[in-house]
């Protein structure tokens, strides 16, 4: 068996053992030499050290542990960082920083790269203190995906299907399945999935609470599990796969909704769904709302957003409107199609 090392400088060894393997925890691998010596291996914590003569950074070390201990940090004798850290910590949720506004498709710089080679852009900068974010995510050329069982802490995540498909797998939830034009999930905290192949010219909006939040493998977990578990609680949610043609259109201000189930899912904590024109009128008058967010984005069509001015918006364009403050859309094209998400449900 291969063995890595990280090797930390130590120009003493006695009192640097004294601190890694007793109080630490640490266990000695191999020391040498045995009349004078200068250089030990230990292992502990996950972690292969090497202490020896030399110059350089002392080192940072994280241990992970279940709950932090009165001392969280430590400075060992050769002058590494010690700190011990929550081993699963929880999310961080930022205070709102409410903003309008209007995100173009027609003044992107460009997507980048992001994990598993797809390409993102960025639909809300400034991220509203960092408290959300959504991103218009393409994988142009299909086939297999490079991806691999992950699962995210996170208040809310949704991803909305705009062109192509891509085939995805949930823990608990079956066996693989197609998310085609129309179609949503909610990504429930924690659960465990995998996106194995996406068609040519994929693209997908996905939006979520907190904006930074981690992604972590399960190197364990095998997909599908052969369980069907719809009602299986995440954290006060459900796993939710919207299909759009199974879902009717109903009237909602002179314009058709199409709900998605997200209020169900989420207990009340977030609502989505579609809107489109009829023909008896091109404009829809919203009233203030109430809540942390409310998110647009054109899927198709093009309108014109009211709100402190007129906003032109083509297919892919986005906003945000804050909290307490009417806005409208006119002179909506008859293909208009709007994807809308809201925190909390109305």
């Amino acid at each position: 068996m291969t063995i890595a090392e990280v090797q930390l400088p130590c120009s003493d060894l006695t009192p640097a053992l004294d601190f890694f393997v007793g109080r630490l925890g640490f266990r000695v691998e191999t020391i040498f030499p045995a009349d004078d010596p200068q250089v030990a291996s230990l292992s502990g914590h996950g972690l292969r050290l090497r202490l020896a003569p030399g110059v350089g950074d002392p080192g940072h070390i994280r241990i992970a542990v279940p709950e932090l201990p009165a001392e969280p940090e430590l400075v060992a004798p050769n002058g590494a960082r010690v700190e011990y850290v929550l081993a699963d910590p929880p999310y961080v949720l930022p205070p709102l920083v409410p903003e309008f506004l209007v995100t173009r498709a027609a003044d992107s710089e460009g997507a980048g790269e992001g994990r598993a080679g797809m390409l993102y852009r960025d639909l809300i900068p400034g991220r509203l203190g960092g408290r959300f974010i959504a991103s218009h995510i393409e994988i142009p050329d299909g086939g297999p995906v490079a991806d691999w069982v992950h699962f995210h802490k996170i208040r809310f995540q949704m991803i909305f299907c705009r062109r192509g498909w891509a085939r995805l797998v949930y823990e608990d939830q079956g066996e693989p399945f197609l998310l085609s034009v129309g179609d949503c999930v909610l990504q429930p905290p924690r659960i465990r999935h995998r996106v194995l192949e996406a068609s040519d010219g994929l693209e997908v909006v996905e939006i979520g609470c907190p904006a930074l939040h981690e992604t972590l493998a399960d190197h364990d977990m095998v997909l599908p599990t052969g369980r069907l578990r719809p009602d299986r609680d995440f954290e006060g949610q459900v796993f939710l796969r919207h299909i759009a043609a199974d879902v009717r259109w109903l009237p909602h201000e002179g314009f058709e909704r199409r709900d998605t189930g997200m209020a169900d899912a989420t207990a009340g904590l977030a609502d989505a769904f579609t809107l489109r024109p009829t023909g008896r009128t091109d404009r829809l008058d919203v009233a203030p709302h109430a809540g942390e967010f409310l998110f647009g984005f054109l899927l198709d069509g093009s309108a014109v957003l009211e709100r402190a001015g007129d906003h032109t918006l083509g297919p892919a364009d986005a906003f945000v409107i804050p909290a307490g403050e009417p806005w409208a859309l006119r002179d909506a094209s008859p293909d208009l199609q709007l994807l809308q998400v809201i925190l909390p449900a109305a």
